[in-house]
C-alpha cells in the first residue's frame, strides 16, 4: 500500500540504495510531512537541533583522531543529515532550500579559490593562500557591510578554545598582538596568580571570570605555538583516559577497583604507565 501523501516515484525513491542525495531528501521531507510524518522531527526548530549539529561534527572528528575509517562514513553522514534536516525546516518556512545551501557554498568555492578557478597563479605556498582566503573573506564582509568592527562575524556557537583562538587571530591582524611567546607566557604566570588570589579571597563567580582570563591566554599562547588547542585537549583527554585505563587494569590483576585503591596506590601505578608509554615510544 502506498504511504500516504507520496506518488509511486517517490516511494520508490525511498527503497532505492543508489538513490543518493535526492533519496536523504525525500526522507526528510517525510519525516518532516506535517499529517503523516515523525512527531519529534516534526516538532523541532533550528535552535534545537543545533546542539545535535554540533555533535556530529565532533563525532566525525572523533572517528578522524581515531582513525576509524570504517565508522567514518556513517558519521559524515550523520553530520550531512544535519544540514538536511536545517534545510528542510527552511524549506517548511519558506526561507530557503537545499539547493540554496548547495549554491551558496559552490559560488563560495569558486570565488575563493581564483587561483584554481579564475586566473591566478597556482605558484602559491599554502600559507599565502591562507591570507588571500582571509582577504576574499574580508571584501566578501566589505560588499555586505556586515563588519563594522575587527571582532565582528566570529561564530558564537564555536567551541569556547577556538573561538578564543579566532578573535586573537582577529585582532592579530590590526596589530593587537604580543609580539613573542614570552610575553604571553608571563601573562599567563600574572592570570594564575590572579586566580590563586580570586580562590582565596573572592566569589564563586569571580573565581569562574579569573578562570576563563587563563584560559583565554593559554588559547593565546597555542596560537603563538602554532598549537591548535582543541586538538591538544583531545589529546590530552586520550592520554589520560588510556593511563588510567592501564591503573584499572593493573589493580584488576590485583583483584581490586579503584574505589578500592588511594591516591598514593595509583599515583605508584600512574608513574608506571607514564614509563611504560616512554619505553613503547623509545623502541
Amino acid at each position: 500500500m502506498p504511504l500516504p501523501h507520496s506518488d509511486d516515484a517517490a516511494n520508490q525513491l525511498l527503497r532505492d540504495p543508489d538513490g543518493g542525495i535526492d533519496r536523504l531528501l525525500e526522507i526528510m521531507r517525510r519525516l518532516r510531512d506535517p499529517v503523516s510524518g515523525c512527531p519529534w522531527d516534526i516538532e523541532q526548530d533550528f535552535a534545537g537541533i543545533v546542539p545535535y549539529t554540533i555533535e556530529e561534527a565532533h563525532e566525525v572528528a572523533d572517528a578522524i583522531e581515531r582513525q576509524a575509517w570504517s565508522e567514518l562514513p556513517g558519521e559524515l553522514g550523520d553530520l550531512l543529515l544535519q544540514v538536511v534536516f536545517h534545510a528542510q525546516m527552511a524549506t517548511d518556512r519558506g526561507m530557503f532550500g537545499f539547493q540554496d545551501v548547495v549554491r551558496a557554498i559552490s559560488d563560495k568555492m569558486v570565488a575563493r579559490h581564483p587561483h584554481v578557478f579564475g586566473s591566478e597563479s597556482r605558484d602559491k605556498t599554502p600559507e599565502q593562500q591562507t591570507v588571500d582566503w582571509e582577504k576574499i573573506k574580508a571584501a566578501e564582509r566589505g560588499k555586505l557591510d556586515i563588519q563594522a568592527r575587527v571582532l565582528d562575524g566570529v561564530a558564537l556557537g564555536l567551541p569556547g578554545l577556538t573561538r578564543a583562538v579566532k578573535l586573537q587571530k582577529r585582532a592579530a591582524r590590526v596589530g593587537f598582538d604580543w609580539p613573542s611567546t614570552d610575553e604571553v607566557v608571563a601573562k599567563i604566570a600574572e592570570e594564575a596568580a590572579e586566580l590563586v588570589e580570586a580562590r582565596d579571597q573572592l566569589t564563586q563567580a569571580e573565581v569562574t571570570e579569573e578562570f576563563g582570563d587563563l584560559l583565554f591566554v593559554m588559547a593565546n599562547l597555542a596560537r603563538h605555538l602554532d598549537v591548535d588547542p582543541e586538538a591538544a585537549l583531545r589529546a590530552a583527554n586520550a592520554k589520560f583516559s588510556r593511563r588510567f585505563g592501564r591503573i584499572e587494569d593493573w589493580l584488576a590483576e590485583a583483584g581490586k577497583a579503584p574505589a578500592d585503591s588511594d591516591l598514593a596506590e595509583m599515583d605508584a601505578l600512574w608513574n608506571r604507565a607514564k614509563a611504560e608509554e616512554k619505553a613503547a615510544k623509545a623502541r
